[in-house]
């Protein structure tokens, strides 16, 4: 049974003429997932808010249909409106805390639904299908558990919160937003089993929304592929992951590590064009690899090279007729000099309050080696690397930079270490002030710590922009003038311009589309070659951990239980959470027997 219909949906930027998205035509049969993926920009967000009659703030809906029900979403008054949100059809935002009111008590809030959608429910009805829904979702359903704040719940928690609230009043729709970025991998793979478990049981239809191709290899029964506001690629999982035809997708595949092999990466050239920018013919184009003369000129028709495997491509007969090139395998870990040592630590203990959050750390790092710290959220990684740069002080034990001792602050640092041994934030959203330029923001630390004239420093700045292929010019820009993974390389430069041995990197790429991911890691990697950079890389994406790092460590609840060199602890893991970590891992690949089987189920029942 079709749930959701759309087509030809065109949003434009209202007043301009100039569409967000267009062209674009699915439909989703209850009981479904189809995944919606593509880079920052390229409009997914955009269709899944059509699916609630909603459009971003300057947009609006100009043509198409969106049918929920036989009903035209996108032609619905206000009322109607706000009385389908909720109901029949639900939302999960990115993050939780969007969806959560802090002032409320969880209770509260799930009950709020009943009344304003469904208040001729009894008391008794409700309280039971809150604690049914909360089981559902692998929480607890006591008094103690519903009178909480969200502030108490850890992250996984939050979410799960959100997915109850979004399944409570049995919607027909549900439209997710990349509930699971951010979260560590075990807990995305818990969510990510919930919310298989309920769309298949409810008979819910989900759109998924994500950039990360490896979640929905695992969760999806059919993929759509976005670029600049269309629809390039169309198809199930075995077809997408397996028979890729569009250059696109092609690309967006290149750029996926797995957890299984070392490979490289390769980053897509350019920038997904905005609205109003884009360019004529094939968008894609101007990136491609495949592209000839005529597809800057020819606007592509969708080509059905397949049962339901359509693809936006004049290349798409061609294409499908070849293999696509398989990936560059790289060579076994580089060779470092383990005598090397620049960052020791000795028997860390580190609290919060009266809370002990690290108990008897200890490692080391040497000259030009990445070393990966892995494992759940709140097991102590991002403590252990406050620790590391002074920002969190509250600890015991020795922190040495080549066997000189670290003060606990970094203030009390002599300016050599605080040059030495920088810091990248895990946002690159908030760890650039927005009042400053680019180049006021790489200038401040060349003043404090080499109090370098101002000829001298503009000049540093600029070829430090260069290191990380960012032009010159961008120093007059501003943080909101540019994209995430701008924004993350401007991040590095301004840990680069400080000449530093020791990189902290804290989850810098959790954020960040594949394509983006991939250059950052070849940055990475380059500056580690060229300049011998020694990485401590905390992380909770171990398919990243294959492809960047030399040495691997799994931290649980803030103890090491396993060290050892990456493909040694990858491939044959001794401590059970190591091995638990690694099978959560999405492995981007065949599509899983289970979601071939709910497939083959619900074909049975259509």
């Amino acid at each position: 049974m079709t749930a959701v219909t759309v087509t030809g949906l065109r949003i434009d930027l209202e007043g301009r003429g100039v569409d967000v998205v267009d062209c674009v035509d699915f439909q989703i049969e209850a009981g479904e997932v189809l995944g919606l993926v593509g880079e920052s920009g390229s409009g997914k967000t955009t269709v899944g808010l059509a699916l609630l009659g909603d459009a971003r703030r300057g947009a609006r809906i100009v043509g198409g249909t969106v049918l929920i029900d036989g009903r035209d979403v996108a032609s619905l008054s206000q009322d109607k409106l706000t009385a389908l949100r909720g109901s029949t059809v639900a939302y999960v935002p990115q993050d939780p805390s969007m969806a959560l009111n802090p002032a409320l008590r969880l209770g509260k809030q799930l009950n709020e639904l009943f009344e304003f959608h469904e208040s001729d429910v009894p008391a008794d009805k409700r309280d039971e299908r809150i604690r049914t829904t909360l089981r559902e979702v692998g929480l607890d359903s006591d008094e103690a558990f519903l009178a909480r704040f969200p502030h108490q719940l850890s992250g996984g928690q939050q979410q799960r919160v959100a997915l109850a609230l979004a399944f409570l009043l049995r919607p027909r729709v549900i439209v997710l937003d990349e509930p699971t970025t951010g979260l560590d991998v075990t807990t995305q793979a818990r969510v990510l089993q919930t919310v298989r478990e309920l769309c298949a049981e409810h008979r819910v239809a989900a759109l998924y929304v994500t950039h990360d191709m490896a979640v929905v290899a695992d969760l999806a029964h059919r993929i759509m592929v976005m670029y600049a506001g269309r629809v390039v690629e169309t198809g199930s999982g075995a077809e997408i992951f397996g028979r890729a035809v569009h250059p696109y997708t092609r690309a967006l595949l290149a750029a996926v590590p797995v957890v299984s092999e070392r490979r490289r990466l390769a980053a897509i050239p350019g920038d997904t064009p905005a609205p109003g920018r884009r360019p004529g013919g094939c968008m894609f184009h101007p990136r491609c690899s495949e592209a000839v003369a005529e597809c800057a000129t020819t606007v592509p028709e969708p080509i059905e090279v397949d049962d339901e495997h359509r693809v936006l491509c004049i290349r798409a007969d061609d294409l499908a007729s070849g293999k696509a090139p398989a990936p560059t395998r790289l060579s076994d870990t580089r060779t470092v000099n383990q005598a090397d040592v620049l960052l020791k630590v000795s028997n860390l203990d580190a609290f919060h309050g009266g809370r002990q959050i690290l108990h008897d750390v200890s490692l080391d790092l040497a000259r030009g080696e990445c070393l990966a710290l892995v494992g759940e959220s709140g097991c102590g990684k991002t403590t252990l690397a406050r620790s590391i740069i002074g920002l969190h002080r509250q600890h015991n034990g020795g922190i040495t930079f080549r066997d000189a001792a670290m003060a606990t602050r970094a203030r009390d640092r002599p300016l050599d270490q605080r040059r030495a041994v920088q810091y990248i934030f895990q946002s690159p959203y908030n760890s650039l002030n927005p009042r400053r330029s680019i180049g006021e923001t790489l200038r401040e630390p060349l003043s404090v710590l080499f109090s370098m004239p101002s000829a001298k420093a503009r000049a540093t700045v600029a070829e430090t922009l260069e290191r990380v292929s960012l032009s010159a010019s961008m120093a007059s820009a501003y943080p909101n003038e540019l994209s995430g993974g701008e924004r993350q390389r401007v991040a590095i430069a301004r840990a680069l311009v400080c000449r530093p041995e020791v990189l902290i990197c804290d989850e810098i790429t959790s954020a960040l589309d594949v394509s983006v991911q991939a250059s950052i890691v070849r940055l990475l990697r380059e500056l580690q070659d060229e300049e011998g950079l020694a990485l401590l890389f905390v992380t909770h994406n171990l398919a990243l951990v294959r492809t960047i790092a030399d040495r691997v460590i799994a931290m649980r609840e803030g103890r090491l239980v396993e060290t050892g060199q990456v493909d040694d602890v990858l491939d044959r893991p001794t401590d059970p959470f190591t091995r638990k970590l690694i099978a959560a891992t999405p492995e981007f690949g065949a599509v899983p027997d289970s979601v071939l089987a709910e497939q083959r189920s619900q074909e049975d029942r259509t």
